[in-house]
C-alpha cells in the first residue's frame, strides 16, 4: 500500500521541511543498512538465495557498485534486479515536468537550470514513487544507440529549434531513469558498438549524444545481466565494459529441493478452476525438475529453468480441471494420473545432448517414474500398505486413469483399511473424496514402482 504523497510542491518548501538530497546509491545503501539491522526482508520474493547470492548483492550494494548478474535461464535474475528499486525511497522530489528526474536541489538538464534561476524558491516540485524509479531493457539485436542514449528529436527541430540547442535532444531510456535504476537483460545480445555507448555511463556517469556539447551528469545504478559467456554464442560483453562494472555476481539454481518446493508453491499460478495439488505431487514435479537439470542426457551448459517446474506444476493442476469438468467432480484435485501429460508439455523448455536425439521423451518418462518413486519413498517408504495390497491377493484389480472421478476410482478399489493413515502421512484431511483419491492412486503407483504391484497401459493396477 503507497503512503500519500509529500505536500512540499515548490522548492522553497522542500528545503523548509529539511530534505535532504542523496544519490541513488547512498539512498539504496542508507535504506538496505536499515533492513539489515532491523531484520526485515531485504528483497521479498527471493528463494534459494539467502546464504549464497544475496551476500555478495548486499556486499555490492553498499559499496556502491554497478553490477552484472551472471547466470543460466530461469535463475530469477530478473526477478532479483527488480526487487533492489524496493530499496528506494517511497517518495522523491523531482523537478516538476523534467524528463529526466532532475533533483530540485542540484538540477542538470539545460531546461531545469534555466528555470531554477528564473524562479528560485518558487521551483515547481513534483514527486516520483520508487516504482517510476526503474527502468529495464531487454538487450535485443535491433536495440539503438537512440534507444539507450538517446537522439535528436526531428519534431522538436521542425518547430524552429537550432540542431545545436540541447533541448532538442530526445532523451533514451537511461536518461529518463536518472536517479532510478536501470537494468538491461541479456547484455551481451547488444550488439558491440552499442555496448561503447554504456562506457561513459558507467565510469564517467554522463552521455554523449550526437556530438553535441552536453555533458549531462546522471544518477543511476546500472544493473545488468546475462548467460554464462561460455553457453551464449550470441554475442559477450566487451572487455572495457565489463571492466567498468563493480561487482559481478553468480547465480544458480535452488540448492536444495526444500527450496525448488518453494519456489513452485510462490511462482506458480495454480489455483485456476479451483484446482487443488497436493504437496506430494508438487515435490515429484520438483524433483522430476532437479533430475532433469543433473541428467547426462541434458546440455549441462543451457540449464533446465525454474519455469520448467512452474509450468509442470500448473500443467498437472489443469489435468485436475479438466478431470472435473468431463467427470462432474466438485473439487478438481489433482492425481498421479495427471503427471504424464507434463512430458510432452515440457519436452520444448529442455536441450538435449546430441547422441540422446530421437530418446528425448524416453528420458524424461524415465526421470518423472524416479521422482515419483522418490517421493513415495519418502512419503510412504515405512508405511503399512498390507491393507492396501491385501485387496490384491484375490486377484482383484484397480483401473485408475486421467478420466476416472475420485468417486468412481474408491467405489472400484471398495474400502482400504489405513487409507486414512495414508492420507494423514500425506499432508491431507481427507476430506473430500478428490484427497482420499489422490493418496490411495500415490500409494498404488508407488507400490508399482517399487515391484510389489503391475501395471499394464491403461492404468489397471494387479498383484
Amino acid at each position: 500500500m503507497r503512503a500519500s504523497t509529500p505536500r512540499e510542491s515548490t522548492l522553497g518548501e522542500l528545503r523548509t521541511s529539511g530534505h535532504q538530497y542523496e544519490t541513488v546509491k547512498e539512498e539504496i545503501r542508507r535504506n538496505l543498512l536499515h533492513r539489515l539491522r532491523s531484520g526485515q526482508p531485504r528483497f521479498p520474493g527471493i528463494v534459494g538465495f539467502d546464504d549464497t547470492v544475496l551476500p555478495h548483492l548486499e556486499r555490492a550494494l553498499l559499496a556502491g557498485h554497478d553490477l552484472v548478474l551472471l547466470g543460466e535461464r530461469g535463475q530469477g535474475k530478473t526477478r532479483l534486479i527488480r526487487t533492489i528499486a524496493g530499496l528506494l525511497d517511497e517518495w522523491t522530489p523531482v523537478v516538476e515536468g523534467c524528463e529526466i528526474n532532475d533533483h530540485p536541489y542540484a538540477p542538470v538538464c539545460v531546461r531545469c537550470l534555466r528555470l531554477s534561476d528564473e524562479l528560485g524558491d518558487s521551483l515547481p516540485v513534483a514527486w516520483r514513487h520508487r516504482d517510476e524509479r526503474y527502468g529495464e531493457k531487454l538487450a535485443t539485436p535491433d536495440t539503438s544507440v537512440g534507444d539507450l542514449i538517446g537522439d535528436v528529436d526531428p519534431v522538436k527541430v521542425a518547430e524552429g529549434r537550432t540542431l545545436g540547442d540541447p533541448e532538442t535532444v530526445h532523451y533514451g531510456l537511461v536518461p529518463r531513469t536518472n536517479r532510478g535504476v536501470f537494468a538491461v537483460n541479456e547484455l551481451p545480445d547488444l550488439a558491440e558498438r552499442i555496448q561503447v555507448s554504456l562506457l561513459n555511463v558507467l565510469e564517467e556517469r554522463d552521455v554523449q549524444i550526437r556530438g553535441y556539447a552536453l555533458r549531462l551528469p546522471l544518477d543511476v545504478l546500472l544493473v545488468a545481466s546475462a548467460n554464462p559467456e561460455d553457453y551464449t554464442n550470441r554475442g559477450r560483453i566487451i572487455t572495457p565494459l565489463k571492466d567498468r562494472f563493480g561487482a559481478e555476481i553468480r547465480t544458480h539454481y535452488p540448492v536444495e529441493l526444500s527450496d525448488e518446493l518453494d519456489l513452485v508453491r510462490q511462482e506458480a499460478e495454480l489455483g485456476a478452476g479451483g484446482a487443488e495439488v497436493p504437496d506430494h505431487l508438487l515435490e515429484v514435479v520438483a524433483r522430476f525438475t532437479r533430475l532433469v537439470r543433473d541428467s547426462t542426457a541434458v546440455d549441462a551448459r543451457s540449464g533446465v529453468s525454474a519455469r520448467f517446474a512452474l509450468a509442470g506444476a500448473e500443467t498437472v493442476a489443469a489435468g485436475a480441471v479438466r478431470r472435473a469438468a468431463l467427470t462432474g467432480e466438485d473439487r478438481p484435485v489433482a492425481r498421479v494420473c495427471d503427471l504424464p501429460a507434463v512430458v510432452p508439455t515440457l519436452m520444448g523448455k529442455v536441450e538435449f545432448e546430441v547422441s540422446e536425439e530421437g530418446r528425448e521423451q524416453e528420458v524424461l518418462e524415465h526421470l518423472l517414474r524416479r521422482a515419483v518413486a522418490e517421493t513415495y519413498r519418502r512419503a510412504l517408504g515405512g508405511a503399512d500398505l498390507s491393507g492396501l495390497l491385501e485387496k490384491f491377493d484375490s486377484g482383484e484389480t484397480v483401473e485408475s486413469g486421467e478420466l476416472v472421478s475420485a468417486e468412481e476410482l474408491l467405489r472400484r478399489t471398495g474400502r482400504v483399511p489405513g487409507l486414512a493413515r495414508i492420507v494423514e502421512r500425506l499432508g491431507m484431511s481427507g476430506e473430500s473424496p478428490g484427497q482420499a483419491a489422490a493418496a490411495l492412486e500415490f500409494a498404488l503407483e508407488g507400490l508399482f514402482l517399487t515391484r510389489r504391484l503391475s501395471k499394464d497401459d491403461t492404468g489397471t493396477y494387479s498383484l
